[in-house]
């Protein structure tokens, strides 16, 4: 998880407010101790540090409550607030036509960075191509080469050509049928003059709407000055952050960056392509608390989902009939979501109780042994789980490699779902209300 141990410790300090009987400058000063230690563990700036959970002493101790709100979710509400305004207004992400140029030092993660946005644009309808314009780290071309072809991208490159511009101008050139075209360039150990200097030659022929500097995470505080120093050298648009998943200095890297007011636009949150996400703070912070993020659950589901699937799949079940193949298609849409920890992530604490790292892992593991279980059945059984009688359950164990108290538990586990679903659409009331609004729902997807 994304500053699992920031985000551990900040939600014990909620659950003490939640807790308490009642609010007074006692809990207010221990809740902002517990605020101070978190973030300044977190590599956020001291100064900082002191300077919000000031704001946050001084609100939670004057401020009344607005109507309909506790002392308790008003105090709550006022970390969340103060922890968003530290980060800053969030940029938005052009869904159109345009050059992306990335920057930055070497062991950052531009390369890998590129065929994320490449997919991320990709995913969103839009057709992407990738310039390979880092001329100085020898594997570099290579690596975007196969990072396009896992994107399903074309690439221009040339390995001949040692000038970054010309390379830049002619990628523009050849990929102008593209509505994205992202640049990739070289990096250094440090800012040096011929690194800006060459930046500045592939800005100028490679006219890009946005120069998004690539900073690892692992920086933490580091990563203000050298944004800084990028913005004032070549006039950075934006920042992407990587790495947010392996450091406990991401929440220095997030705040120094703010500081800049170089906005951060996207977080590498793990290292699959797949792994990038628009950075909106008060939807960061809000799963940082624990509050969960439903509205980025609902976009990843619409990305995996096909429309027309989802109405048949729907009807189906609220007809009243759900057959192993349903139970495959939700294990597989789930699987697409990515890992588990991950989709835990966007839902409030409370619906996830206390599911421990390892409890999450035991669930994938058991949620993949079951399609291995349901690969070894036929069409027939997966339509019609009655068939499934004790032969069948030895056949199925040897095809899938497990014991037959495995397919015996994913048996079950349909079971329970079965019933369930029976029992939530024989209430005719609610049946009848479900299809109605369904019926008047618009999941063609517009034009």
């Amino acid at each position: 998880m994304v500053l699992e141990g920031l985000s551990g410790s900040l939600r014990d300090t909620l659950k003490k407010i939640a807790n308490a009987s009642h609010i007074d400058s006692d809990l207010i000063k221990e809740v902002v101790r517990d605020i101070q230690r978190a973030l300044i563990q977190a590599d956020v700036n001291v100064q900082l540090v002191v300077s919000l959970t000031r704001e946050i002493e001084r609100r939670a101790l004057t401020e009344r409550p607005p109507p309909g709100m506790n002392s308790r979710e008003h105090v709550i509400k006022i970390v969340h607030d103060e922890l968003v305004r530290i980060l800053g207004a969030a940029k938005d992400v052009r869904l159109k036509s345009q050059r992306i140029m990335l920057v930055g030092l070497y062991g950052q993660g531009k390369t890998t960075t590129a065929g994320k946005l490449a997919k991320f644009y990709a995913k969103r309808g839009l057709k992407v191509g990738l310039v390979a314009a880092d001329v100085h780290r020898p594997a570099a071309m290579d690596q975007l080469s196969q990072i396009a072809e896992q994107v399903n991208v074309p690439i221009y490159l040339d390995r001949k050509e040692r000038d970054a511009a010309r390379i830049a101008k002619a990628g523009v050139e050849a990929l102008k049928d593209r509505d994205i075209i992202i640049i990739d360039t070289s990096g250094r150990h440090a800012l040096e003059d011929d690194l800006i200097e060459e930046m500045a030659r592939v800005a100028k022929v490679a006219k890009p709407e946005e120069i998004l500097l690539v900073i690892d995470a692992a920086v933490g505080q580091q990563a203000g000055p050298q944004a800084k120093a990028f913005h004032e050298a070549v006039g950075v648009t934006g920042v992407i952050i990587t790495k947010m998943d392996g450091t406990a200095k991401g929440g220095g890297a997030l705040s120094a960056v703010q500081e800049t007011k170089a906005p951060v636009m996207f977080i590498g949150t793990g290292e699959h392509l797949e792994e990038l996400e628009r950075f909106e703070p008060a939807r960061f912070i809000s799963r940082l608390l624990g509050m969960g993020d439903i509205q980025a659950l609902l976009e990843k589901a619409e990305e995996i989902g096909k429309e027309k699937d989802l109405e048949a799949t729907a009807k189906k079940m609220l007809s009243g009939r759900f057959t192993l193949r349903d139970m495959y298609d939700q294990m597989e849409a789930l699987a697409k979501m990515g890992p588990l920890s991950k989709v835990f992530e966007m839902l409030p604490a409370g619906l996830t109780g206390r599911m421990s790292s390892q409890d999450i892992e035991s669930t994938q593991e058991r949620l993949r042994q079951f399609r291995v279980i349901m690969d070894s059945m036929t069409e027939e059984e997966m339509e019609n789980p009655s068939l499934i009688k004790q032969s069948r359950v030895k056949r199925i164990a040897r095809g899938a490699g497990v014991e037959t108290r495995d397919v015996k538990g994913l048996l079950k586990q349909y079971n329970q779902s079965r019933k369930a679903i029976k029992g939530m659409t024989s209430n005719r009331k609610m049946r009848r209300a479900l299809m109605k609004q369904f019926e008047g729902m618009d999941l063609g997807g517009g034009e």
